[in-house]
């Protein structure tokens, strides 16, 4: 989790090539009524976003197939701080109540220090407080937020399912919160912390918890909503995250992890207005660039996409996916030379991108270079020999050599 506090989406992984709601790279079908010698179409590219924090990582599990292989999480921080100069952030989370207790004042010490970025600080004077005070569950929270951020752990949904330092604070939170089941950050750091395990439905009644005892805690509805995100429940998602960035309207990242939920559950239009306000509040983010450019792939506006999914590959030059829909978008306007350029360019930089792969053998095969296309699909298979896109495409690619036909 970052040191804003706020979790973000996890990798939403949503079908471009049709309709938004399906999941990301769904295996690739021939449009029915298309000539039975016409080339599979792209697939979807790696879709937005990362809804904040967890938001994306969420949307991935809501889908209902899978994307690119990974290990864990989606490889989108739950809590990455937007890199616009002059956007506002949400305030770095607090713990000290101003009572101006000796305790209390070691919170405020251990606040500052972590709102500054010196976590080891943080952690020592929340200790100090947590000895001057042994019942209060702040200084437990503080803790174990200090620990978690000076350990660095991933801030992914589901981003670090087995991580030391997470395994260790959870007991800890636990107590925590049966020090005072009132306490609303203590359910909110064990929610998010569940979340980051992977532990979704875990976490939903502790995120619950936090936003009924917080109910104008930005952090707290959108947490629940990366929850509701992850385990499908959609139209919850939508309200908790819409809540939070009506709390928070000058955070980027709460109205990414909008737009993530809103183009999960098929609502392509809004989800596009709240990456555009998220793009404006955070013009140098390279993500929400992504993000807002692959939204627009899902409406089909091709030409719209491509001015900021080359932004997207402009600001982050060495991300692989960016330049695959960069690809996609151009492959959707029928420039097949410039997709399969930018797809090679994207298998240089990961050889392990499935998406790409399958995108490149189709603008081979649309080319008519049926030879190439099929070793590009090999590699895809060598990536994941249960991607059912893969036996998609080279099934028609069989259809296509025993036809003898021209692709077109």
């Amino acid at each position: 989790m970052s040191s804003r506090g706020s979790i973000r989406g996890l990798a939403l992984l949503v079908a471009l090539a049709g309709c938004a709601g399906a999941p990301a790279d769904a295996p690739a079908r021939s449009v029915p009524g298309a000539p039975p010698a016409m080339p599979p179409a792209p697939v979807a590219p790696v879709a937005p976003p990362a809804a904040s924090g967890a938001a994306a990582a969420a949307a991935n599990g809501a889908a209902a197939g899978a994307a690119e292989p990974q290990a864990t999480g989606s490889g989108v921080p739950l809590d990455a701080p937007s890199t616009s100069e002059g956007a506002p952030a949400s305030p770095p989370p607090r713990v000290a109540r101003g009572t101006g207790t000796p305790a209390d004042r070691k919170l405020e010490e251990g606040d500052a220090a972590y709102a500054s970025g010196d976590f080891a600080a943080a952690e020592r004077a929340y200790r100090a407080a947590a000895l001057l005070d042994r019942r209060d569950p702040a200084a437990i929270v503080g803790t174990q937020r200090a620990a978690i951020a000076r350990a660095g752990v991933s801030s992914d949904y589901n981003g670090a399912p087995g991580d030391k330092t997470l395994l260790a604070a959870i007991p800890e939170l636990k107590r925590a919160v049966k020090l005072d089941p009132e306490h609303a950050p203590a359910h909110l750091e064990l929610g998010r912390a569940l979340l980051v395990l992977g532990r979704a439905d875990a976490a939903l009644g502790e995120l619950a918890r936090a936003a009924e005892l917080a109910p104008s805690d930005p952090e707290a509805r959108s947490a629940l909503g990366v929850a509701h995100l992850a385990l499908g429940h959609l139209q919850d998602a939508v309200r908790e995250l819409t809540r939070s960035a009506e709390l928070a309207p000058g955070d980027a990242e709460r109205q990414a992890n909008l737009g993530t939920a809103l183009l999960a559950a098929g609502k392509t239009a809004d989800a596009i207005r709240a990456y555009e306000r998220a793009a404006r509040l955070s013009p140098a983010d390279a993500r929400l660039q992504n993000d807002l450019g692959t939204a627009l792939l899902a409406a089909n506006d091709p030409a719209r996409a491509v001015p900021y999914l080359e932004a997207a590959v402009a600001r982050d030059p060495a991300r692989a996916t960016y330049r695959s829909n960069l690809g996609y978008a151009y492959h959707l306007r029928g420039d097949l030379p410039k997709a399969t350029a930018l797809y090679r360019e994207a298998l240089r930089l990961d050889d392990k991108l499935g998406s790409a792969w399958i995108n490149l053998g189709n603008a081979l095969a649309q080319s008519g270079q049926l030879k190439e296309a099929r070793a590009a699909y090999e590699k895809a298979r060598a990536v994941d020999p249960a991607d059912p896109r893969v036996k998609a495409v080279m099934d028609e690619l069989d259809a296509i050599e025993r036809r003898g036909a021209a692709p077109r």
